[in-house]
């Protein structure tokens, strides 16, 4: 299916045209068909010679109903330009015309109508020429005549060739749909419609409906009257939605694939047309089916960032359109150059903000993006429309090489000078060097931990951490080496400055072993003590493990419960014990 839009000045038979061509009425109210008029967006299809389907979206001419008119251009790929032969070129011809180009819309054909009743040859050529200056450039031109229907069949090939060179579209997309009508079926319940630009969407998909507090979810399609299990891009679509009350969705919410786009109300444009300068303060943003006041601060000669009134789900790249309703006047179009730009608080940071806006042109570039932000979360740049090129750093983390580099030698610097201050810890916390460095998530600094640097118990030091001098010599000074499983009173510790920390970190240091509070003997004695105690005859009991190993029932019980864990020695039913170990 194709979709294209109609556009032009009230009552030069747009609705009559897209009668002739599809037999069926757009004007969905009463109104509209008394008083000859389009007031809202109408709806018909028809298939082509070729068999391709086409789908028109019939706009309103009249410039009381522009926004209504927009609604119905902003998310179509094409344009039918409807001029009349006895009327020529008109003002809404021209306001149309000009938010055709501020949308920079590429493929269309112009099709004069009322040939019946006037040479179509002057108002074709005026229109022609009107037309080639703006991003359609060059249009096909078909005379016709609705109520005769002279030149209908010239018109329906002319829509084959400009539909056969239309740009194919992306039907594994994000679902971006933007809603131009919203109404209730009984026994249904809420069904939008809109023009599917991209992706595909399905029975049972779940979507995020922007202003809902939760997901909803499809409960059925339909497309050009019937119902189909799924549809991809470019189609009308019809979408009842499961559990959705049809006051929570209006002209301008969108249905979104989830996750994948990001609601902003603050955005850096490059603008098409009006200089930035002359701009009012507020001018209202159409995008898609969308039209929200928004407030114009100036930054280059033709950048600005724009505050929305509501937030919208916009990517890098999107085109939209400022108009000033109050001078019924398009300012100019805008592309997307920022959806989540920096803040402007310091001295000086709108220049710096309108040079690096200079640069870019609304193409999404991955390396780009990383080398401006640094860092960046891999949903996050998705939801800017920026699909990552490079792998990730770490788990969705990506960053600009150069930055990472930086890093990693201020990560270094930063674990050198805190195992030089504290040289009893086991190294630097992680969590500390994420906030040294600035960093959203600690399997970052885990990352960034390169060789002779390592990662310990959520620590990071070099790998071969020495060994203090001062701790070594008070270790090797609480001992007598002729009674090595003598463990030092508490207060012989303290006179040796051993308390609860170097002694913590004598133990870390693999100096000391720890048996319960305030009872150490050197590295290695369970070890020598076993040795000791497998020349006993066995079984033995706990006085003659303490006889022959010289020492207190104070280090006794819990060495001899330390073997015990570690297989050394085996604990018999009567409490004596054999060594398992020889």
């Amino acid at each position: 299916m194709h979709v294209i839009a109609t556009a032009g000045h009230v009552d030069h038979g747009k609705s009559t045209l897209v009668r002739a061509l599809t037999g069926m009425e757009p004007d969905r109210w009463a109104e509209e068909r008394r008083r000859g008029m389009t007031i809202d967006l109408g709806f018909a299809w028809t298939r082509l010679d070729s068999g391709a389907t086409v789908a028109f979206v019939d706009v309103p001419g009249h410039e009381r109903f522009v926004p209504n008119m927009l609604a119905g251009v902003g998310p179509v790929p094409a344009v039918l330009i409807v001029v009349a032969a006895d009327e020529g070129w008109k003002p809404q011809s021209a306001e149309h015309l000009a938010a055709l180009d501020a949308l920079g819309v590429r493929h269309g054909l112009l099709v004069v109508t009322r040939a019946d009743l006037a040479d179509p040859r002057p108002a074709t050529a005026a229109a022609r020429a009107e037309i080639a200056g703006t991003s359609l450039g060059a249009v096909p031109a078909v005379a016709v005549s609705g109520v005769t229907g002279a030149g209908l069949d010239r018109l329906r090939a002319a829509l084959d060739r400009l539909v056969a060179g239309l740009p194919a579209p992306d039907p594994g997309a994000a679902v971006r749909l933007w809603i131009d009508r919203a109404f209730t079926i009984r026994g249904a319940g809420t069904v939008v419609t809109g023009t599917l630009g991209a992706g595909t969407l399905r029975t049972g998909d779940e979507l995020e409906l922007t202003g809902a507090a939760k997901p909803v979810r499809v409960r059925g399609l339909q497309s050009l009257g019937a119902p189909v299990a799924g549809i991809a891009a470019v189609a009308r679509v019809a979408v009842n939605l499961r559990g959705v009350d049809r006051d929570a969705v209006a002209r301008g919410a969108a249905l979104l694939t989830p996750g994948r786009f990001r609601l902003t109300d603050l955005i850096d444009v490059r603008v098409h047309g009006d200089p930035v300068a002359a701009l009012p303060a507020t001018v209202t943003l159409h995008a898609g089916s969308a039209a929200v006041p928004v407030r114009v601060r100036p930054l280059g000669a033709d950048t600005a960032r724009l505050r929305l009134a509501q937030p919208l789900p916009l990517r890098i790249g999107d085109r939209a359109l400022l108009r000033d309703p109050g001078r019924h006047h398009v300012a100019g179009g805008v592309t997307v150059l920022d959806v989540a730009p920096p803040g402007l608080r310091r001295r000086g940071a709108a220049a710096a903000r309108a040079a690096t806006l200079a640069g870019l042109d609304g193409t999404p570039d991955p390396a780009g993006e990383l080398r401006r932000r640094r860092l960046a979360h891999r949903d996050d740049l998705l939801r800017m429309g920026v699909v990552p090129s490079a792998a990730p750093v770490a788990g969705p983390w990506h960053a600009d090489p150069e930055h990472w580099s930086a890093l990693g030698a201020r990560l270094a610097e930063e674990v050198t000078d805190y195992v030089t201050t504290h040289p009893l810890e086991p190294g630097a916390p992680v969590e500390m060097l994420r906030h040294r460095l600035g960093l959203p998530d600690r399997t970052l600094v885990e990352a960034l931990v390169r060789p002779p640097l390592a990662v310990r118990a959520g620590r990071v030091a070099p790998a071969r951490s020495g060994v203090p001098a001062e701790l070594a010599d008070a270790v090797g000074r609480a001992f007598d080496p002729a009674r090595e499983f003598v463990a030092p009173e508490a207060r012989r510790l303290a006179e040796l400055g051993l308390g609860a920390r170097q002694l913590g970190a004598a133990v870390r240091l693999g100096l000391l072993v720890q048996l319960a509070p305030n009872v150490v003997l050197p590295a290695g004695a369970p070890d020598r003590a076993a040795d000791v105690l497998a020349v006993l005859p066995q079984p033995f009991t706990l006085s003659e493990a303490r006889q022959a190993l010289d020492t207190s029932r104070r280090v006794a019980v819990p060495l001899l419960e330390l073997l015990d864990r570690t297989g050394a020695t085996r604990r018999l039913p009567d409490d004596r014990r054999t060594v398992t170990r020889r």
